[in-house]
């Protein structure tokens, strides 16, 4: 391809793409820069089918170190290893907007990777490769029903930004990232500042509409480019069989899928199944074709259920579990279960259950954070998911945090942070681990529950509790018709349309993820599942009071205590001494911790009151101003003929004349005073040149 270059302005800033430069070998690449942030994003589809029941698609985002001029890594490995969470969650974000304008039924595998080559620590990379994503596969041969954007927005003193800056995003209100198509929004991610819903939604339209600029602009240079897209072999379904499965386990499902109990429904569909797959080996014995007819059989059959479920809740708003439309499952909200903790949540809604353990640990706790996009930083609230096989009734391998771990936890995180008391009000390092041991959909929305009742447990002094719910969409098959479901459920998360999760406080919106397998949704069905996740939100804060109204006004014995004091930043050096040796005798001999910042904060945490008091008061001596008045019993270190010197606290050295050692006459100092002797006394003054004179009378 000869090389062909595009610009056009998006959000204030020229959006440049490059195509017929690099990566030539993939089916379909793109350079784009926004400012001077630079993405190479390429789509790959393999020659030949996979012999899988679902499209094989793989979305990797990569950063690269030298992108951002940085050489990072261990002492020994210096190359971009694992990705970060920050990396990870970007992923997602493309992949979540990207698949749902895929056939499904496409059973070739397509790797999209996107590469960070240039970051200007300005333009988060993010925005620029979902577009780019989205290009490279309109200018392949990949059959794909595109295109599809995203833009970012801020509000900043009232006034809403698009793409706003790494600058400006603290400043901001809330961080929305919408996406979606010429006609439908298809993804939402949010953090907000605790934000109302009327705000969140106007923010989306009003992004949703500005991304229609990329639209036009991808369609018209896959317009310019015209490629051909591929014929591919797609996956289609025997009428015969499909009839033979419908006959056999449609009137079987109706029954399944309306028990009120988890156990039952997931033991009713395995039953049912192997029924099936025993019915259809009758059906097909000797033939070659068996274990294909099998594999298309359990497709029919999920998508059997997709059928039931949507028509049931559409005409008759008749739900798996008997629920209104608008209902919650039985809630229960428990804290303090766990006899030596700082803090504990446990949540349940319905079977989906959530233990929350919270720990606070000292200042110097906090986790540094550095990568490709973020400076060299502290984190001091870390909110960490974790969902076991046993969880949803199976056997699985079980180790470090995946994807879907890193993703729900960090949402969850997302949504606790604007509740978080500040380091000032509250000076410790915050842990939280949700655990969850069982789950029946909005499992993240129910971690978000249960650590709010696990900190409110622990005495922390929260700004509000926070609660999540997760809602979701049914579509009739011509998109017209359709029903917002509140606290989905297994067989409603899995079968339906959308998976809406919102979480906030009483007084707004703190965080929002939606994701779709429709086109999207448009403004109206966005404003109407909002309105009817607040009412949601507003009952089970309500069921959380329960449990507990606010938090507690004394942490556990068994969490540390910090007190911070303040020093002279000129003074710190002397806290430390050269190499460290004060500050370390200080740690060994009271068994403390110590964090000091520059602007002569120090935090110490300790376990122990008396070590808490004894390293107050050593580094209080250490950095102690002498005043006039102050009394002290010292020691005296020097006898002269003029008088004695007596160290009054430790490091500091004062004289007492001869005419102030007693109202009596003193002839001299030696007549009453012995080296080493203790003796009380009070600063009388200091002179011009830092001189300590005490007295003792």
């Amino acid at each position: 391809m000869e090389i062909k270059k595009y610009e056009q302005e998006f959000a204030g800033k020229p959006l440049f793409i490059e195509l017929g430069r690099l990566a030539g070998q993939a089916n379909g690449s793109c350079r784009v820069q926004y400012g001077e942030t630079t993405v190479l994003v390429t789509a790959t589809m393999s020659a030949h089918t996979k012999d899988v029941d679902y499209f094989p698609l793989t979305l990797d985002y990569e950063e690269k170190y030298y992108a951002a001029g940085k050489i990072k890594g261990s002492k020994w490995i210096k190359r971009e290893t694992r990705p970060s969470e920050e990396a990870i969650l970007a992923g997602r974000l493309i992949d979540r907007s990207l698949r749902p304008r895929f056939d499904h039924n496409i059973r070739n595998e397509v790797q999209v990777v996107a590469s960070i080559l240039s970051f200007d620590g300005v333009n988060d990379p993010d925005i620029p490769a979902l577009f780019g994503a989205s290009l490279a596969l309109m200018i392949s041969d990949i059959p794909f029903n595109g295109p599809v954007a995203a833009c970012r927005v801020g509000r900043v003193d009232g006034k809403l930004v698009f793409n706003p800056t790494y600058q400006e995003r603290p400043l901001s209100d809330f961080d929305i990232v919408v996406a979606g198509t010429e006609n439908k929004i298809n993804m939402i991610e949010t953090g907000a500042k605790i934000v109302a819903e009327k705000d969140i939604v106007e923010a989306v339209a009003k992004g949703f509409k500005e991304l229609q600029e990329l639209i036009k602009f991808q369609k018209k240079i896959a317009q310019d480019i015209a490629p051909k897209k591929k014929e591919l072999a797609v996956f289609n379904r025997d009428d015969v069989l499909g009839k033979m499965v419908n006959d056999f386990a449609l009137p079987k499902l109706e029954k399944v899928l309306y028990t009120p109990h988890k156990q039952e429904y997931v033991e009713g569909l395995h039953r049912t199944s192997d029924e099936l797959v025993e019915h259809i080996k009758s059906q097909y014995a000797g033939s070659p074709d068996l274990t294909k007819k099998i594999k298309e059989a359990l497709m029919v059959f999920e998508e059997g259920i997709d059928k039931i479920v949507h028509k049931n809740i559409l005409e008759g708003e008749k739900r798996p579990d008997g629920r209104k439309i608008d209902q919650l499952r039985e809630i229960k909200a428990e804290v303090g279960i766990l006899p030596h903790s700082h803090g504990t949540g446990l949540f349940n809604r319905g079977t989906t259950q959530a233990l929350s353990s919270l720990t606070l640990a000292a200042p110097g706790m906090e986790q540094w954070i550095e990568t490709m996009e973020i400076e060299l930083t502290k984190k001091r609230f870390m909110h960490h998911y974790v969902f076991p096989p046993f969880s949803v009734g199976e056997v699985g391998r079980m180790g470090g945090a995946g994807r879907r771990e890193i993703g729900h936890g960090a949402l969850a995180e997302r949504a606790l942070e604007p509740i978080i008391p500040s380091k000032e009000d509250f000076p410790y390092t915050i842990r939280v681990v949700s655990e969850i041991l069982s789950s029946n959909g909005s499992s993240s929305m129910a971690s978000v529950c249960g650590s709010s009742l696990a900190m409110m447990d622990g005495g922390v002094p929260i700004k509000a509790p926070a609660a999540g719910i997760a809602m979701g969409l049914m579509f009739d098959e011509k998109g017209e018709k359709f029903k917002v479901l509140t606290d989905i459920q297994g067989p409603e998360d899995h079968h339906g349309d959308m998976d809406l999760k919102v979480a906030g406080t009483r007084e707004g919106v703190t965080a929002m993820q939606m994701d779709v397998k429709i086109e999207g949704i448009d403004e109206k069905i966005l404003e109407k599942a909002m309105d009817q996740a607040r009412k949601a939100r507003l009952e089970i804060l309500d069921h959380m009071a329960k449990g507990i109204d606010g938090p507690r006004a004394e942490l556990s014995k068994y969490a540390p205590r910090v007190k911070t004091i303040k020093i002279d930043p000129e003074k710190i050096r002397m806290v430390i001494g050269p190499q460290g040796k004060v500050i370390n005798e200080i740690i060994e001999k009271t068994g403390v911790e110590i964090d000091i910042e520059q602007d002569g904060s120090v935090f110490i945490t300790s376990d122990s009151p008396e070590g808490m008091e004894k390293a107050i008061k050593w580094i209080e001596m250490i950095t102690y101003e002498p005043k006039p008045g102050d009394e002290f019993d010292g020691k005296v270190t020097r006898i002269m003929d003029f008088g004695a010197f007596v160290e009054f606290m430790p490091g500091h050295e004062g004289m007492v004349h001869v005419s102030e050692i007693s109202k009596e006459h003193v002839r001299r100092p030696s007549d009453v005073l012995k080296m080493g002797q203790s003796v009380h006394v009070r600063i009388k003054n200091i002179d011009e040149m830092g001189r300590v004179n005490l007295t003792m009378k």
